[in-house]
C-alpha cells in the first residue's frame, strides 16, 4: 500500500508544492511553522482541497488529477481523518459520532451500530457510549475520534495535531494509546505536529515544510542530527550556521569565520550546540580560536540552566549555568565575549 502524491496548490499567498511517497505500515510526521502548508497538504489528500497541479494515487487509483479531470470527492476516498479539535457532532452520542461515516457511506444502521459499538470497545470507551462530547474530557474525545475515523476501514489515516487540544497532565496518557492504534493500522499514516516529543514517540519518519516547499525529510535522528533550517536547529535546540567552507572554517554571508575541527569544502552547515558557548565579561585569555564579542539580548531560565541569547558577529544562542548569570551580571544590553572550541563546531555540507 502506497500513498503518491504530487500536491502544488495556492491559496492565497501560499504556494505549496510538495512530493510525498509513503508506504503503509509506516508514520511519517509532517512538521513546520505555522502557515507553512502542512494542513493543506492534509486537507489536498483528504479531498477537501483540491490540487491546482500535480496528482495523488493511492495503490495506483488516482484520487486526483487536474490534468485528467479526475477529482474523487472526500466520502467516496479511503481516507480517515482526525482533526485538530475533533469535530465530534455535539447533538450526537459518542456511539453515534463513530457510527456516522459508516452510515454516510449506506450502511445499515444496526450494522453501523454494532460496528461502532466494537469500535468504542477497541479504544476503551465501551462504557461511554450513550455521552454526548460535551461530557467527555479531552483525552476521551480524542479516542472517539479516532474510532469514528478507523471505523470507515480506510487506506490511509490523517491526524492534524491530534493532540494539540489536549493539557499536559493528558498528552502523555493519550499519546502512549494513540501509539498502540497507530501500530495496529495497516494502512498509510501520517501526522502533523509541532510538537517533536510526538514525533518522537509516534513517527519512523519525519517531514519538515517551510513555505510550501519540503526542506529536509529522513529519520528523526537524521534530521536532528544535521538540521538544514533555522526551523529545525530551533526545533531540536542548536545554533546553526550557513556559509562556505575551506579547510575546516566557514565563511558566513556576513562575513564572519567559524573554524572546525572537520574538514568540509563548498557550501556547508555549521552547528554550535548552546552548552558549548562560554561567555566572558572581557577578552578572554588564551586567543581561543573561536572568538566573538557580542550583546545579551535575552535571557531564559529553563530548569537548572539558562538560555542566553547573544546579538554579534556570529549570533548565538549559549546554555549556562544560574551562578554564570549573577557572576556575570547577564541582562539585555550587557556586551560579552563568547568563545567556542573548534572540536565542537560540527561541519557538514549543505
Amino acid at each position: 500500500m502506497t500513498l503518491d502524491a504530487r500536491v502544488r496548490c495556492t491559496l492565497g499567498s501560499l504556494h505549496l508544492d510538495v512530493t510525498l511517497q509513503t508506504p503503509g505500515g509506516e508514520t511519517i510526521a509532517v512538521l513546520g511553522p505555522n502557515g507553512a502548508g502542512k494542513t493543506t497538504l492534509f486537507r489536498c489528500i483528504a479531498g477537501l482541497v483540491p490540487v491546482d497541479d500535480g496528482a495523488i494515487d493511492l495503490d495506483g487509483r488516482c484520487l486526483d488529477d487536474p490534468s485528467r479531470g479526475v477529482f474523487v470527492p472526500p466520502e467516496d476516498r479511503p481516507i480517515g481523518v482526525v482533526f485538530q479539535d475533533y469535530l465530534l457532532f455535539p447533538n450526537l452520542s459518542a456511539l453515534e459520532n463513530v457510527a456516522f461515516g459508516l452510515r454516510a457511506r449506506g450502511m445499515a444502521k444496526a450494522e453501523a451500530r454494532r460496528r461502532a459499538s466494537s469500535w468504542l470497545a477497541t479504544v476503551g470507551l465501551a462504557d461511554h457510549a450513550d455521552h454526548r462530547p460535551s461530557m467527555l474530557s479531552g483525552g476521551q474525545a480524542q479516542r472517539i475520534a479516532l474510532a469514528r475515523a478507523l471505523a470507515t476501514e480506510p487506506r490511509v489515516l490523517l491526524l492534524d495535531e491530534p493532540l494539540a487540544a489536549l493539557d499536559a497532565g493528558t498528552k502523555s496518557d493519550v499519546r502512549r494509546d494513540l501509539r498502540r492504534h497507530l501500530a495496529s493500522f495497516e494502512g498509510v499514516r501520517l501526522l502533523v505536529t509541532h510538537d517533536p516529543v510526538d514525533a518522537y514517540a509516534l513517527a519512523d519518519r519525519v517531514l519538515i515544510v517551510e513555505s510550501g516547499r519540503v526542506v529536509q525529510q529522513g529519520t528523526l535522528e537524521e534530521v536532528t542530527t544535521q538540521p538544514r533550517s533555522r526551523y529545525v536547529a530551533d526545533l531540536v535546540g542548536v545554533n546553526l550556521l550557513r556559509g562556505v567552507a575551506s579547510r575546516g572554517t566557514i565563511s558566513t554571508a556576513s562575513g564572519a569565520r567559524v573554524v572546525s575541527a572537520d574538514v568540509v569544502d563548498g557550501p556547508a552547515f555549521a552547528v554550535i550546540a548552546p552548552h558549548s558557548v562560554a561567555l566572558y565579561p572581557a577578552h578572554p585569555e588564551g586567543s581561543p580560536r573561536n572568538t566573538w564579542q557580542a550583546v545579551v539580548t535575552d535571557v531564559d531560565r529553563l530548569a537548572d540552566r539558562v538560555r542566553v541569547r547573544l546579538v554579534g558577529e556570529v549570533p548565538l544562542v549559549a546554555e549556562v549555568t544560574p551562578g554564570a548569570v549573577a557572576d556575570l551580571g547577564l541582562e539585555p544590553g550587557v556586551a560579552v565575549w563568547a568563545t567556542v572550541k573548534a572540536t565542537e563546531v560540527t561541519l557538514y555540507p549543505a
